[in-house]
């Protein structure tokens, strides 16, 4: 029993790890929710937005002088320890969890309420000194601390994927400028189309990334709004008069981010529309990107029996009873991902609808999907960027073969010969095997003079 302390909460007595910061409920949380054995831990920003948060508290219930100074200041030592990263085991609750986040609060609160103890120089549990409810919780509630704290760590998680998808977009850049000057037939519907650049493939995607960006930046500034100060259900119930735009400006401060009060707390308190509308962003990035490596995999395709237009960098070998082959794995992880977003997307929906009346219970679900959902595009973005896309090479001779060869060529003529006419070339060339410049010359259709100039694939280019 040394190994152990007695706390206990309204459900009665409990033996906590004598060594543990965390307490009584988060002992009975670890003992309930055994569901995807991903802690909150896992997500570190999000532990950090609960030190934030609780610091902020704490000097805004200073200034309004009912948090004894002393108390409120071991609370923010502990706090700046969380805020540096240090005390992240002890946040062992699972990240899906019932309770509308009340666990991962009241982790947060017994974590910060012993390690302030023993800045006292007091024992862990004696909560006569600093209690995680009374002190530490004191002018809050789970339901403004926790969407609070998504907010804050979303946006924080957002940086490095902005960051990502900037390098992601520089490559496919790069890559444009390389590829400038390879032509290649453009398809639609998979059957050839008019003749492109392979640079110019790459400077549309890159385009796309670009358009992905400036949403994800506005979609952004929705995390920006919270509802400290809302308490309960967001009447402000146990909480002084103009706490909410105190405790906010304390938490800007802080974190250095251009937070605001929520106009309407009760509103702000069960509506999680800003959460929809973030997935949604990172599932049409998802998606988009899936599309290029779509695309990518199909260009590579071959290498003898297929498009091979581009070489993909090997990465590794690809089958156990197939030598020589190599698999376009790196486009297929992304894929992959791109399906996990997705479907995360829908979970967060469906939990964003399933709110009822002034509480949306099933956050803990939303925080879980959207920092995975954040984390593996950040992570997946620049494993794409840095060993596909970098060391992507051209086949620019089988490229030029196959615009040659290409039935598409004769689009060009329409201008010149007519829709009807053209189709009658583009006929004879596919049932003869035959070449389009041969059968208009052969047909008398143009001079050869005339047919070299309108058939020359660059001038049917835009300008690069």
């Amino acid at each position: 029993m040394d190994k152990f302390r007695s706390e206990h909460d309204l459900l009665g007595d409990k033996q906590v790890p004598i060594e543990a910061y965390y307490g009584v409920q988060t002992v009975r949380a670890m003992e309930n929710f055994v569901v995807s054995n991903i802690p909150i831990s896992s997500f570190p920003y999000f532990i950090q937005s609960l030190g934030y948060i609780k610091k902020a508290t704490a000097l805004a219930n200073m200034e309004y002088k009912i948090l004894d100074p002393k108390v409120g200041k071991a609370i923010i030592g502990a706090c700046d320890e969380i805020i540096a990263g240090k005390l992240l085991d002890q946040f062992p609750v699972d990240a899906i969890q019932g309770g509308a986040g009340t666990s991962t609060n009241m982790n947060a609160n017994e974590v910060i309420a012993n390690r302030a103890l023993e800045l006292l120089g007091k024992e862990k549990g004696d909560y006569k000194v600093v209690h995680p409810n009374n002190h530490v919780n004191l002018s809050q509630s789970t339901n403004d601390v926790y969407p609070t704290s998504i907010r804050l760590g979303a946006a924080w998680k957002l940086n490095g994927l902005l960051s990502e998808l900037l390098l992601f977009k520089g490559s496919l850049e790069a890559k444009s400028e390389e590829f400038h000057d390879v032509l290649k037939m453009g398809r639609t519907q998979l059957q050839d189309a008019i003749p492109m650049t392979l640079g110019q493939e790459f400077a549309a995607w890159a385009v796309s990334v670009g358009q992905d960006i400036e949403r994800l930046r506005i979609t952004q500034t929705l995390m920006y709004e919270i509802n400290m100060g809302a308490t309960a259900i967001g009447t402000g119930l146990n909480a002084p008069k103009g706490y909410a735009e105190v405790v906010t400006r304390y938490l800007a401060e802080l974190t250095k981010l251009p937070l605001i009060p929520s106009h309407n707390l009760i509103q702000a308190t069960h509506d999680t529309g800003s959460f929809i509308e973030l997935s949604g962003v990172l599932k049409r990035i998802a998606a988009k990107v899936s599309k290029i490596c779509n695309d990518l995999r199909l260009l590579s395709s071959g290498p003898r029996a297929g498009i091979n237009e581009i070489n993909l960098p090997p990465m590794q070998p690809g089958s156990s009873i197939m030598p020589g082959k190599v698999n376009p794995v790196i486009p297929e992880v992304v894929n992959q991902v791109a399906f996990d977003i997705i479907g995360n997307d829908l979970a967060i929906t469906l939990a964003a609808e399933a709110g009822q009346l002034e509480l949306n219970v099933m956050e803990p679900l939303i925080a879980f999907k959207l920092f995975t959902s954040i984390n593996q595009l950040t992570n997946v973005l620049k494993i794409l960027r840095e060993r596909c896309i970098v060391g992507i090479t051209a086949n620019k001779e089988r490229c030029r073969l196959m615009v040659e060869n290409s039935i598409g060529l004769v689009t060009a003529l329409v201008p010149t010969l007519g829709y009807e006419t053209c189709s009658e070339i583009a006929k004879k060339a596919l049932r003869t095997n035959g070449s389009v410049y041969q059968i208009v010359l052969e047909e008398g259709y143009l001079s050869k003079e005339d047919l070299d100039r309108i058939l020359s694939p660059e001038s049917m280019l835009q300008p690069f």
